[in-house]
């Protein structure tokens, strides 16, 4: 039965059309009926995946190619969500390695090529999108190879095949003279090119578990290849670390296997096959799920450490307890721990005074993204500043850093230049990449990108594109300047009103709308300068015989700037807070009465 099977990932740069091929693929294997209503991206079933129309979680489908099974992984392509790109490539034999034909290989096309190269995968190179009217077929296929080379890819894996396709349009070839017809070439490749598992059939069953999910009916979801044996359901196994300790015995309840986009119980499971299963409530990520009669843990790949971290604490400000329904420090320490659990790349720890949580990730989307979940499931949170994680090595500060791959008009490049040598990044490649556009790469510290995109866009007119790539530790590159300007503090509690921010107006641009509940020491705006001004929003016309309110039709006011989460994070300084409500998303000062922080600061003075 293994000689059958061929399990697959799908790899690529963020926005290079891994989704959209599935799609095509899950279509043209038959699939779905031929009147079947589906929706666009369809593995991407999480709300936040549909709306900011990335993946974010790894997912599982199977199809079916004449008397073969097709195990497909689609996997995120943020770098941000690294830790599930590597989880998966230990299920998986081979792997389609996606590259648009416009941009070429990008920071996390090398990063997942850096993990299956290293487990011995040879990739098959997807040329995808080749109908952009700005595409560079040759040059990009160059590209590839010389990224092949750079990374000291094997003789058999430099000797890839290549495959010219267009997602959207459902079409591959082998060559740009072949007929665009449909997926088979791409098939046939996968089914010829990618082994079949390298498993023992008669030894006794055990799985490595890389995929966690839960579910409101069978409970913890475990999923993962078979690596020996076969399994039935009700089976006795036990779950073991790595070290080779029991984590628990148990019987298996629902033993699963994946058909297109769905999950259907099947009564036998085989060496090879990707599965999942229920019934084990206390067994991990990474762990090995066996007989009995095995002793030894089926070794796991180390993931990255976190290079970043924020902190979590209840929310304490006037306004608690109103937007949300999950307010209390307990509740918010058994779902970060939860979450650490599933997701092997997050990190949880306890302050001493228990009431606040470090949580550590890969970057600001990976945090921002965590945190939007728990706001949409009711959750009320204060949130840090995000800071990056330091290290020591021979004495020295060591600091995590990032290369940045940015494309942009020629005429932005200068600026971009300009603020990223200020945040201490260094310039090591400029070349133009087509279209007026130049590429650079700079190498710049992980603590100078913390708020750079907001601004990035804003110096590039939106046009400016930025990924980043975890590339290492260097020594401390000295102090970074933060924010210039400073913000506007509300000095009273109660409804803001439209006259009142009229006159703040010059003060600054505003975060807050007329009729908006404020407090004291809640942020309402950046001030124009660079200290910080607290004033009165709430501030109404004083009205006489001579006075009305009919003059109030005059007063027009300029749209206040909403800040996403992730900016709203990265724009506060160390004593400042976002607080995180289902319903807002509003900016404070850590201590809200004025004369606290002024204690603070003569403290900090005469530190």
């Amino acid at each position: 039965m293994s000689s059958h099977l061929r399990n697959i990932a799908i790899i690529a740069h963020v926005d290079h059309g891994k989704t959209t091929l599935i799609d095509q693929l899950l279509r043209q294997s038959g699939t779905f009926r031929a009147n079947q209503q589906v929706a666009e991206r369809v593995m991407d079933s999480n709300d936040l995946e549909k709306e900011r129309g990335i993946t974010i979680l790894a997912k599982c489908t199977a199809i079916h190619r004449g008397e073969h099974k097709l195990n497909i992984v689609d996997t995120p392509g943020h770098a941000d969500f690294g830790g599930e790109v590597e989880r998966v490539l230990s299920m998986v034999d081979g792997v389609l390695l996606l590259v648009d034909a416009a941009e070429g290989p990008m920071p996390q096309t090398k990063f997942v090529l850096t993990k299956a190269l290293a487990r011995g995968l040879r990739p098959i190179v997807v040329i995808n999108k080749v109908d952009r009217p700005d595409a560079r077929i040759d040059e990009v296929h160059n590209e590839v190879f010389d990224l092949f080379a750079a990374l000291d890819a094997t003789e058999e894996q430099l000797d890839f095949p290549t495959v010219y396709a267009s997602g959207r349009n459902g079409w591959a070839a082998m060559s740009l003279d072949d007929p665009r017809e449909n997926l088979n070439c791409l098939f046939d490749l996968i089914v010829k090119h990618v082994p079949a598992p390298n498993v023992d059939d008669t030894a006794p069953f055990s799985m490595l578990a890389t995929i966690l999910e839960a579910d409101n009916f069978l409970g913890r979801i475990l999923t993962g290849k078979i690596y020996s044996g076969k399994v039935k359901p009700n089976a006795s196994v036990k779950g073991m670390r790595l070290d080779g300790s029991t984590v628990e015995q148990g019987r298996l309840t629902k033993l699963l296997a994946f058909k297109g986009i769905e999950r259907v119980p099947v009564e036998e499971a085989v060496a090879g096959d990707i599965i999942a299963i229920a019934g084990l409530p206390n067994t991990s990520v990474a762990d090995t799920i066996c007989d009995l009669a095995v002793t030894e843990a089926i070794p796991a790949q180390p993931i990255d450490p976190p290079t970043m971290a924020i902190t979590l604490s209840v929310n304490d400000s006037p306004l608690a307890g109103t937007e949300g329904t999950k307010v209390t420090s307990r509740m918010i320490r058994d779902r970060l721990f939860r979450e650490a659990e599933s997701n092997v790349a997050i990190r949880v720890s306890e302050t001493d005074g228990k009431d606040a949580f470090e949580v550590g990730g890969r970057g600001e989307l990976q945090l921002g993204v965590l945190i939007e979940t728990m706001r949409r499931e009711g959750f009320e949170l204060s949130v840090s500043r995000p800071r990056v994680l330091f290290k020591t090595e021979d004495g020295k500060r060591m600091e995590p850093i990032e290369e940045a791959v940015i494309d942009v008009d020629e005429e932005h490049s200068g600026v971009v230049v300009e603020k990223i040598s200020l945040r201490k990044g260094e310039l090591t490649e400029m070349r133009p990449s087509g279209g007026g556009k130049l590429r650079l790469k700079f190498l710049v510290p992980s603590r100078g990108l913390i708020g750079y995109q907001g601004e990035f866009l804003t110096d590039t007119r939106g046009t400016g594109v930025m990924s980043r790539l975890f590339h290492g530790y260097a020594p401390y590159k000295g102090d970074i300047p933060g924010r210039r300007n400073g913000v506007l503090i509300s000095n009273s509690s109660g409804v803001t009103v439209a006259y009142a921010l009229w006159y703040l107006e010059e003060r600054g641009f505003l975060f807050v709308h007329p009729q908006t509940k404020v407090y004291e020491g809640m942020l309402i705006g950046q001030h124009s300068r660079d200290n910080d001004l607290e004033v009165n929003p709430l501030k109404g016309k004083q009205l006489t015989n001579i006075r009305t309110t009919s003059k109030d039709e005059a007063v027009r006011l300029t749209p206040p700037k909403e800040l996403t989460l992730e900016a709203a994070m990265s724009y506060i300084e160390d004593d400042e807070l976002v607080e995180v409500t289902p319903q807002s998303i509003r900016l404070r000062k850590r201590l809200l009465d004025p004369n606290a922080r002024k204690r603070e600061s003569r403290k900090a003075e005469i530190a």
